[in-house]
């Protein structure tokens, strides 16, 4: 029963003091990196032909999209770290994606 107790504190402990650590800047570059791994299996089963199907044309428009504005909003706030890791983002994607259409 202790340890169900202290494990509880310890929630409570990290969700009331360090929790609150973790910024909105470290949020917001996991979703830069969530966005851009949204597309990488499904070209990467198409490169190796696990799949014969590429993703959605108008999931991968609404990913560039969406990339695109959040690049233009770090250039404007001069946030190098998400426009380097946008950036780096875009050329890997562009990468496989002329692998899989000129191989």
């Amino acid at each position: 029963m202790t340890y169900v107790i202290n494990a509880m504190n310890y929630v409570k402990d990290f969700i009331f003091n360090k929790l609150n650590k973790i910024s909105a800047e470290t949020l917001g570059w996991l979703a830069n990196i969530s966005l851009h791994a949204a597309t990488i299996p499904s070209f990467f089963a198409l490169m190796t032909g696990l799949t014969d199907k590429p993703p959605s044309v108008d999931l991968v428009l609404m990913i560039w999209a969406t990339l695109g504005l959040l690049f233009f909003k770090a250039v404007l706030l001069k946030d190098l770290l998400n426009i380097v890791t946008i950036g780096v983002g875009f050329v890997l994607q562009a990468t496989v994606m002329a692998l899989i259409f000129f191989k």
